[in-house]
């Protein structure tokens, strides 16, 4: 049952939505890479196929197709030829309707098979612009092939001769497409989606850290929802809830008790508080698979984890600190430096794991956890108003 229950966490996670911020806009993630690449090479070869025994000359509409005219050449089999001509229609989100002939061809197209590579068609005014600036040149032939084309808006009679994909009219990014100059970088597609609504952080910090201290204070500023994981398990099992009964029955056998249950309870709990602000995940996630689920869990309310935030903070300086601690806390645990340093070993470790996860999402954050209460507060304050 565990097992089947991570494979369909994996499986779901591997269709998670990424979210990303352009200026005051949020995205999400549309078309993946591998897609995008087949359908690139699909284009190429049917192309390759109308164009057999010629030389065809390409020419790429800036800025949007420089990734889809360069990945299109190189998987086009055959001689071919490739040039730019920049044309304007969008403003922000909005096409504009106006176009602006920005910098056009000195090649002698006199006789040429031309080829017009576009990453998007949707009302079709760049189009039209297009068809007019090559009316003159006594081309052999003029082909359109566009990446993505939006039929639901495109308003002339117009034809086109290849499409990669057809898609809703959404604004989208990412392939050479971008919003206000930004997200072209992405190798992704995004679609624009509405802002998430909550604030979620994963706070970690070393033994000693004093990462409840900050929690506590985090919490107020920003008006969010600490969960503890140990504060949830002791509640359940304090108040012999379906859950609780069920973690004590397989921590009594002498089992760990399974991601599975530990997931279902932070469920309840985020559940219970539908209408905050945001929440601080201290103590959870505390495995990849876990983190994974945390992720699919809140996908599926519209929103996700802004970043996982960790204070960083010297080991020896915290084993100090504890050995202090323990002279007047009365813990056992804070007296052993054996112990101290056993405890760091597994924190390193599971954070080491999870570093990776959020690092490969772009969203770690290191901060510095050496000096005062209040100065810790403001780095990590820093962080927090970006996220």
């Amino acid at each position: 049952m565990q097992n089947g229950f991570f494979h369909s966490i994996t499986r779901t996670y591997l269709c998670k939505v990424k979210r990303i911020k352009l200026h005051n806009l949020y995205f999400e993630s549309f078309i993946e890479p591998k897609e995008i690449n087949t359908i690139v090479h699909s284009l190429a070869e049917q192309v390759s196929k109308d164009c057999k025994g010629e030389t065809p000359l390409f020419i790429g509409v800036l800025n949007g197709s420089f990734m889809f005219a360069a990945d299109f050449v190189r998987a086009y089999k055959g001689d071919c030829e490739i040039s730019f001509v920049k044309l304007a229609s969008y403003q922000g989100t909005s096409s504009t309707e106006k176009i602006k002939h920005l910098v056009g061809l000195n090649e002698d197209l006199e006789g040429r098979t031309v080829v017009i590579l576009e990453d998007i068609i949707d009302t079709g005014n760049t189009l039209q612009e297009i068809y007019k600036i090559f009316e003159d040149k006594k081309l052999k032939e003029l082909k359109i092939a566009t990446l993505f084309f939006k039929p639901d808006v495109f308003k002339k009679e117009l034809p086109i001769d290849y499409v990669g994909k057809s898609i809703p009219d959404k604004f989208i990014v990412g392939y050479g497409l971008d919003y206000d100059g930004l997200g072209r970088n992405n190798p992704a597609i995004y679609q624009l989606t509405t802002q998430p609504n909550m604030k979620n952080i994963v706070l970690f910090g070393p033994p000693g850290a004093g990462k409840g201290t900050q929690a506590t204070l985090l919490k107020e500023k920003y008006n969010l929802i600490h969960i503890s994981t140990g504060d949830v398990f002791r509640y359940n099992i304090k108040n012999e809830t379906e859950l609780g009964l069920l973690a004590k029955k397989f921590m009594d056998d002498g089992n760990l008790v399974p991601d599975k249950v530990t997931i279902d309870m932070l469920k309840a709990e985020v559940n219970k508080n539908a209408d905050a602000n945001g929440f601080i995940f201290d103590g959870f996630p505390r495995t990849e698979s876990q983190a994974a689920a945390l992720d699919v869990f809140l996908q599926e309310k519209g929103e996700q984890i802004n970043g996982m935030v960790a204070l960083e903070v010297s080991e020896d300086l915290l084993v100090g600190r504890l050995l202090e601690r323990g002279k007047t806390s009365g813990r056992t645990d804070d007296t052993d430096e054996g112990k101290i340093r056993n405890r760091f070993n597994e924190y390193n470790t599971k954070t080491a794991i999870l570093k990776d996860f959020y690092q490969a999402q772009g969203n770690y954050y290191g901060v510095n956890g050496v000096g005062s209460i209040d100065d810790i507060t403001e780095r990590l304050s820093t962080v927090f108003d970006k996220l």
